[in-house]
């Protein structure tokens, strides 16, 4: 499927309320960095491998990622940074779950790259803002934990993304 029609768009002006993630790509052999980036964008907001019912019922402009710049990264061979704008409408308010679920979650098994890493994220102060937080501070809720000097994860490790239990367990 030809990803860069839809969501290759090197002209969008990204806005302040989107979210805007850089990813690291490594194209499969014979697959152009501009269709990788699109590809991205595509597994990590609307994109499809079929024709969905409700696709005439909403508009795929409001809700889709966009592959606005594609560079090559210095030094490495075959390796690009793709940089994708998402909608806040594409994401459940307050909650980051739902944020990394959609940006990172399906995407890293993708046919078409053969490597693929999130090297930064950008989340505007008009979607941080619906995040609760705990109720009473990052340290109340270490001292309750008794855990410090290290991340506070409420997720499955996966060493495929880059963590180790033994790193953070």
């Amino acid at each position: 499927k030809d990803y860069r029609l839809t969501y290759y768009t090197p002209d969008y002006e990204t806005k302040d309320t989107d979210i805007l993630a850089a990813f690291r790509v490594t194209p499969q052999p014979g697959v152009p960095p501009e269709e990788a980036g699109a590809a991205v964008a595509a597994e990590s907001s609307t994109g499809t491998w079929t024709t969905v019912w409700t696709d005439g019922l909403t508009s795929l402009d409001r809700y889709k990622g966009r592959c606005y710049h594609i560079e090559a990264v210095a030094g490495e061979e075959n390796q690009f940074i793709a940089y994708v704008a998402y909608p806040l409408d594409l994401f459940e308010e307050g909650s980051v779950t739902n944020m990394f679920t959609s940006i990172v979650g399906n995407v890293f098994g993708f046919k078409a790259l053969r490597a693929l890493r999130l090297e930064d994220l950008r989340i505007p102060p008009a979607y941080s803002k619906t995040f609760q937080g705990p109720p009473h501070g990052i340290q109340v809720e270490r001292d309750k934990l008794n855990k410090y000097g290290r991340p506070l994860l409420g997720c499955t490790i996966k060493p495929k993304l880059g963590l180790s239990a033994k790193n953070y367990g």
